[in-house]
């Protein structure tokens, strides 16, 4: 560990919602293992952060508040000054409004014991309501993969995964350049975990250690953010073409990779017929013209609207 680092892990909070963000805070402070700063940056919110953090008397709390209000689209910009400001070895992005089982450090702990050389590790995750309660789980995961499989997998749609539930080394993804920057951070959690993977692989857990409060499909409803999302869909699939480029040279991962270049333009319609049905499903009425005349912008087939807008309307008839 570098010497200016004290602590073994940096828990950073992006703050803007104060409505759970003391149960946040209480969950972080509640944890097994001891050895960690909690940082807080209040993205100039209107709602009252900086006092629900003063009613926490706690040396390991790092209280920080941006000059002007970053918001939702750049995202990712708070996360990478939290890294800025970090100075444990390991780092992780906690929601304002999600919580940490009091085990969360100490399954990470048993992870980098056993797998030491990583640069990113992942754990379940449970899904919960506004009442806490357990909703669902997230897709037990192998024990290690490799960066192939952990695309594939994702881009088959066969896992979810969010920002909190991945642990990273401080300074491995200082070097990659930090937390990748996409339009309201859709897609960031994947690509900077694939990058960071990229050369190790990862570790999972199957123990759901994180909570993540799902609100419903509210936080998708505008089409103003589902265009920025198509934006971030673009920047997704721009990445991973470029990544595709480079030929790996294990034997082990050829047939994955082969398939991933064959089928990734197949993969990057779904994902955007995907991220049109959970907008539209947070709209009573969707607006199908407004991606129809985006289209073309973001290469889209009318087919391909028509059948987001389906199953928006099953989405929605199952909410």
């Amino acid at each position: 560990m570098p010497k200016n680092n004290s602590v073994k892990y940096s828990i950073c909070i992006p703050a803007y919602k104060s409505k759970f963000l003391k149960e946040c805070i209480e969950s972080i402070l509640d944890q097994t293992v001891k050895d960690f700063e909690l940082i807080i940056l209040n993205d100039c919110s209107p709602q009252p952060i900086e006092e629900v953090v003063t009613h926490f008397d706690d040396p390991r709390i790092q209280y920080h508040k941006n000059q002007s209000n970053v918001g939702a689209l750049n995202l990712v910009d708070n996360w990478n000054k939290c890294l800025s400001l970090a100075k444990g070895e390991y780092i992780v992005i906690m929601g304002d409004d999600d919580l940490l089982e009091p085990d969360y450090l100490e399954e990470f702990s048993r992870m980098i014991s056993q797998y030491p050389d990583l640069n990113v590790y992942h754990c379940r995750s449970q899904i919960i309501d506004d009442n806490g309660d357990t909703r669902l789980l997230t897709p037990a995961l192998p024990p290690f993969e490799n960066v192939y499989d952990s695309i594939w997998h994702r881009l088959e749609q066969l896992r979810s995964n969010y920002i909190s539930d991945y642990l990273y080394k401080t300074e491995s993804l200082k070097k990659q350049g930090g937390f990748f920057h996409l339009p309201l951070a859709w897609g960031s959690d994947d690509i900077t975990a694939f990058i960071a993977s990229a050369e190790n692989g990862i570790a999972h857990s199957n123990k759901p250690v994180f909570k993540y409060r799902s609100h419903g499909l509210s936080i998708s409803s505008t089409s103003s953010n589902g265009l920025m999302k198509l934006e971030a869909d673009l920047g997704y699939a721009a990445w991973l073409k470029a990544f595709l480029l480079e030929n790996p040279q294990e034997k082990k991962v050829q047939v994955v990779y082969r398939h991933l270049v064959e089928n990734q333009d197949h993969y990057m319609t779904e994902r955007k017929i995907f991220t049109m049905t959970k907008i539209m499903a947070g709209s009573k009425v969707p607006n199908v013209w407004i991606w129809l005349r985006h289209r073309k912008q973001y290469g889209l087939a009318a087919k391909d609207i028509l059948l987001a807008a389906a199953k928006s309307r099953n989405m929605r008839n199952k909410a």
